[in-house]
C-alpha cells in the first residue's frame, strides 16, 4: 500500500508559470530588471523517491528546472545506497576495509552531524541501519515495487541484520593529506555495515536548495519541498507570511493546522501515515527504531520539527518520533528547534516557541 506525505503551500498569488531552465549567473543577474515586479513561477516533479514542489519569485527566469537537477545530482552523486555512482554506496561497498574510505568534505560534515546526533538523541536517530532497512524495505512495499504479500521479518534475521547496525560500527579519523598539503576525513567501517541517510537526505538538499537561491540575486522568495521537508525564503511580493499546512495523520488528505513564517526556515515532518506496508491488519512504518529494528511506537503518528538548518529538522524529526513526546522536547529545545507532536488518539502538543507559529485547523 502507499501514502503520499502532502504539504499543501497556501499562497496568496495564483501560479503563472510552469517548469524552467537557465540558473543563476553573473551575466544574468546584471540584465536583471530590479525595479520589476517579482513573478511566481511554479514546478512539480520527483527526485529522491518524493515529490518536489516549488513556488518561487523571481525577477529573473525560471529557475526551476535548475533546482530539480541540483536535488537529481544530490541523489546520484551523495545520498543513494541503491546507484553506484554515489559517495554513500561507495562507502557501503568499502565496509570492512581497514585502510578506510577517504570521504568528500561534504560527506564527512553531514557524518559528523548524524554522529552527534546518534549521541544527542541516545541512539534513537542511526544512520548505520541499512541492513534492517534493507530487511524490511518498508519503502519498496508502499511504492509498488516488491510483488506477492508484505511479510514482517522474522525474529531470527531481524537479530542478524540488528548485529550489523549501529554507529558503534564506524568512525571518522582526520589525517594530514601530504599530497595537499592540509587535511583529509578517513571512514571506517566493520564489514557488514551498511550506512542509510534516508532520514537526512532531504533535508540536507534544502542546504543547497538555499545556498542557490542565495546566488541569484534575482530571486526574492520561496518555498520548495522534498517530501516531507520544506525550505521557505525570503518574502512575498505582498509581504505577506509563509503559510505551511501540516497534514492531520488520521486524514492525509486535509491539514491539521496551519504554520505562520517569516524569512528562512526548514520545516520537517517525520509520520506514521508516509510511506506503510500492511499484515494481518497490523500496519509497519518506515520510521524504525535503531534499539528494537522493529518500527518506532512511542505514542505518535507525527512529529513537525522546525529550525534554520535543512539537515538537522530532518533528522530531529525522526530522532524525536522514535524518542516520544516528552524525551523528544528534550531533544528539540537541546538544539533550539521547535516541535509539534501529534499523537497517535490525535492529541497535540508542542513547544512554547511552535505554540506561537502553529494555528490548528
Amino acid at each position: 500500500m502507499k501514502q503520499f506525505f502532502r504539504i499543501v503551500f497556501l499562497l496568496l498569488l495564483p501560479l503563472l508559470f510552469l517548469c524552467g531552465c537557465a540558473g543563476p549567473s553573473a551575466d544574468r543577474n546584471a540584465g536583471s530588471l530590479q525595479g520589476q515586479e517579482p513573478r511566481q513561477v511554479h514546478s512539480e516533479g520527483t527526485a529522491m523517491g518524493t515529490v518536489i514542489q516549488q513556488n518561487i519569485y523571481t525577477r529573473g527566469e525560471d529557475c526551476t528546472e535548475d533546482i530539480a537537477e541540483l536535488i537529481t545530482g544530490l541523489e546520484e552523486d551523495t545520498f543513494s545506497w541503491r546507484l553506484e555512482t554515489s559517495e554513500l554506496y561507495r562507502l557501503n561497498q568499502a565496509a570492512g576495509s581497514a585502510g578506510g574510505t577517504e570521504l568528500t568534505d561534504e560527506m564527512a560534515q553531514i557524518l559528523r552531524q548524524c554522529l552527534e546526533l546518534t549521541e544527542a538523541s541516545g541512539g534513537a536517530f542511526d544512520i548505520a541501519i541499512g541492513p534492517v532497512a534493507r530487511l524490511w524495505d518498508i519503502d519498496g512495499w508502499a511504492a509498488g515495487e516488491r510483488e506477492g504479500e508484505f511479510r514482517p521479518p522474522d525474529g531470527e534475521a531481524l537479530s542478524r541484520a540488528l548485529a550489523l547496525c549501529g554507529s558503534r560500527r564506524i568512525r571518522l579519523q582526520t589525517d594530514a593529506d601530504p599530497e595537499a598539503g592540509g587535511e583529509v576525513t578517513l571512514f571506517y567501517s566493520e564489514a557488514g555495515t551498511e550506512l542509510d541517510l534516508g532520514a537526512v537526505g532531504k533535508g540536507a538538499a534544502l542546504t543547497h536548495i538555499l545556498k542557490y537561491l542565495e546566488s541569484d540575486s534575482d530571486i526574492t522568495g520561496a518555498v520548495v519541498s522534498v517530501g516531507g521537508s520544506v525550505l521557505t525564503y525570503g518574502e512575498k511580493p505582498d509581504k505577506s507570511l509563509w503559510k505551511i499546512g501540516i497534514v492531520d495523520p488520521a486524514d492525509p488528505k486535509r491539514n491539521l493546522g496551519i504554520l505562520t513564517l517569516e524569512g528562512q526556515w526548514c520545516i520537517s515532518t517525520s509520520g506514521d501515515y508516509e510511506r506503510f506496508a500492511e499484515a494481518d491488519g497490523v500496519r509497519y512504518h518506515h520510521i524504525l527504531d535503531p534499539a528494537t529494528g522493529y518500527p518506532a511506537r512511542s505514542g505518535l503518528s507525527s512529529v513537525t520539527v522546525v529550525t534554520k538548518d535543512g539537515l538537522l529538522s530532518d533528522a530531529l524529526a525522526t530522532a524525536c518520533f522514535v524518542l516520544g513526546e516528552e524525551k523528544g522536547t528534550e531533544l528539540a529545545k537541546r538544539y533550539g528547534a521547535e516541535a509539534l507532536f501529534v499523537g497517535e488518539s490525535g492529541e497535540i502538543t508542542m513547544t512554547s516557541g511552535m505554540e506561537k507559529l502553529f494555528q490548528r485547523r
